[in-house]
């Protein structure tokens, strides 16, 4: 029974964490994340410093951004693969709760370790110390609890063993993974004990497919069985179960198109004959018109967001089935459901629908559908800023277009210079992306076949993801390119990441969508009748307001001065050269792509409900609202 202190511990432990799926046995956590601090340095920090074993250390620029890394990290292992992350107290602690909440509501496994305050009180205040005088019990560790699955703080060194037992519980079972907060406090880091030999055995965490039960099974399939147009839903449970295969062959046995979430994207191939692309709010023709006509969803793996479901506008008369590993999700729209893997609750549906004679009663309604999507794609492609200009997105200040064109000498569309994009980087290359308007575009143009090469993060759409998310990306596959697509808006808000990908020798391409503001929600304010308000970059106008001239900023050489190749781009023919250039370098690189506001897509036939004014101010916001009424009232209650 070695003695040893509890940070020593709890690094020995990590150090022996393994998991097995399908046979095939990976050692579980790969190293630590962290920005040391007072809180962290000289107890966890000692730890890795004397006996860190096989764990690597990797130094992060901001909380944050590490955490958002490390979740790309374990989503591009298919949630096998994860490194921890541990800050010090107080600021350090607090910049970690944006992303435990988005690997939670993403279901990836994050073990965060922030410091905490001193268990023993002696020394209290201490520097960075969140009092609360009502209970001196809490700290600012407390704020991790409504968004992590499992939670615990670490007073005696002894708590540790239990609380790791829970943590790896929680972190390697697909239908509770997502952020695991385990609180360390700064003087209890330190603090020894006399651990058992068996705490530090290997431990293999094994992830069994679990098949939903036969009587469940049998429900689902009574439900397809009586319907003549069903839809599969493709959602993020299919890529990490590993069941494109499954959902694509049980598709063509029965011949039932499928649409992909923003989680389930390229755990098919873009070119399935049944794979009708993105549907929902951010949806592509084809995947609406088919899914609108099905009268049965089979959903495998989703949580069915607003975005999935159109707010619930879709699927009000279909009958609703579900797969998934968690019931809570499984339970969603009062489904048929069946609990368990993906995989191989599928191959016991396919069963059980050949003993049903089953086979839809769709025909070349799916191809037509295609076909009219891949017109309009070709258009999306052509679009240009010429004499016959007319923006994509109607509602807008009709200024900004011209204004931007002429600031930066400009002719780019948003929707052309992501399809060349697309078109011209490797075919197995990671696209990462998060927030804005970009997420939309992309789930309706982004085509590959390659599985498992598409990293957006919809769930929380957590602005400044699409850098770390990119490095994390880049990190689990270090043979890939790697390609972050981010609005101007997102570098803003977090973007300290590019450092660490120079610091690791781990190239990320930063393709940098700018048009001057937050263009998405200038879209949805201006589209429901308020005015232009603080969504554009623009200084204030003599009347106080924030509509003066827009701000100019030049990327990339904000980008260059952290050692990035850059490049400027305000046309087709710049942004060819820059992409084939940038593939030549070993750094990483940023292209600066001046895109004009409003060429972005726009909906096709969906709707969002995003809550408006009962008391409207003018005509326009007047007849959004009569329109939300109006479609609250057609859509699913539940």
């Amino acid at each position: 029974m070695p003695r040893m202190t509890m940070a020593q511990a709890l690094v020995k432990f990590l150090d022996n964490q393994y998991v097995s799926f399908d046979g095939e046995e990976t050692k579980f956590v790969d190293g630590i994340f962290t920005i040391f601090g007072h809180g962290i340095v000289v107890g966890l920090g000692q730890a890795m410093d004397a006996c860190p074993g096989s764990l690597k250390l990797y130094q992060g620029k901001n909380e944050q951004g590490m955490a958002h890394a490390a979740m790309a990290y374990a989503k591009m292992n298919n949630r096998r693969k994860i490194i921890a992350c541990s800050s010090s107290i107080g600021p350090g602690s607090a910049n970690m709760i944006t992303a435990a909440a988005t690997a939670t509501v993403n279901n990836v496994p994050l073990l965060l370790l922030p410091a905490d305050t001193f268990a023993s009180r002696q020394p209290d205040p201490v520097l960075q110390q969140f009092e609360q005088p009502h209970s001196l019990s809490i700290t600012t560790t407390d704020a991790y609890r409504p968004v992590v699955r499992y939670w615990d703080r670490i007073v005696r060194p002894e708590m540790l063993m239990s609380a790791m037992i829970n943590a790896m519980r929680v972190l390697t079972n697909p239908a509770t993974a997502g952020a695991v907060c385990i609180a360390l406090p700064q003087d209890v880091e330190g603090e020894s004990y006399d651990y058992p030999d068996e705490f530090f055995r290997k431990r293999i965490h094994l992830i069994p497919r679990r098949p939903a039960s036969d009587e469940e099974v049998d429900s689902v399939a009574d439900v397809i069985a009586s319907s003549k147009k069903p839809f599969v839903i493709c959602g993020g449970g299919v890529r990490y179960s590993e069941a494109g295969k499954t959902l694509v062959d049980f598709c063509e046995k029965f011949n039932i198109p499928y649409g992909e979430t923003q989680a389930g994207k390229s755990a098919t191939k873009s070119s399935e004959r049944l794979n009708m692309g993105g549907f929902g709010v951010t949806g592509n023709s084809s995947g609406n018109e088919i899914c609108q006509a099905a009268d049965c969803v089979i959903g495998v793996g989703t949580r069915f967001s607003d975005f999935t479901t159109s707010s619930k506008s879709y699927f009000t008369n279909a009958k609703i089935t579900t797969i998934n590993v968690s019931d809570f999700d499984a339970y969603k729209l009062g489904a048929v459901h069946a609990v368990g893997d993906a995989k191989a609750t599928l191959e016991k549906l396919e069963k059980a629908l050949e003993k049903l004679n089953y086979k839809s009663k769709w025909t070349d309604e799916y191809d037509k559908a295609k076909a009219g999507w891949k017109k309009e794609l070709s258009r999306l492609e052509n679009y240009r800023y010429d004499d016959n200009f007319e923006p994509l997105i109607k509602a807008r200040e009709k200024r900004t277009i011209p204004e931007f064109a002429e600031l930066y000498g400009t002719d780019l569309t948003q929707t052309s210079a992501l399809i060349y994009i697309m078109k011209h980087i490797a075919p197995d290359a990671i696209a990462v992306g998060s927030a804005g308007s970009l997420p939309g575009d992309m789930q309706r143009i982004w085509e590959t076949d390659c599985l498992y090469s598409y990293n957006m993060e919809y769930g929380y759409s957590c602005m400044g993801y699409e850098i770390a998310g990119a490095l994390g990306s880049k990190m689990a596959h270090p043979d890939r390119e790697v390609y972050s697509f981010c609005g101007d808006g997102s570098f803003l808000m977090l973007h300290s990441e590019l450092v660490t990908s120079i610091q690791e020798g781990m190239k990320i391409n930063v393709c940098l969508f700018d048009n001057a503001g937050f263009g998405c929600i200038n879209n949805l304010e201006m589209s429901n009748g308020v005015g232009n308000l603080g969504t554009e970059f623009r200084k204030r106008d003599s009347d106080g307001k924030l509509l003066g001239n827009l701000v100019k900023i030049d990327f990339a050489k904000c980008a260059e001065g952290y050692g990035l190749k850059t490049y400027s781009v305000r046309n087709l023919k710049e942004l060819a050269d820059a992409l084939e250039d940038s593939k030549k370098q070993t750094v990483s690189t940023l292209i600066d792509l001046k895109v004009l506001p409003k060429t972005m897509t726009d909906g096709y036939d969906s709707w969002w409900h995003t809550g408006l004014s009962s008391v409207p101010a003018n005509e326009q916001q007047k007849k959004a609202y009569e329109n939300m009424t109006e479609k609250l009232d057609k859509a699913r209650k539940y």
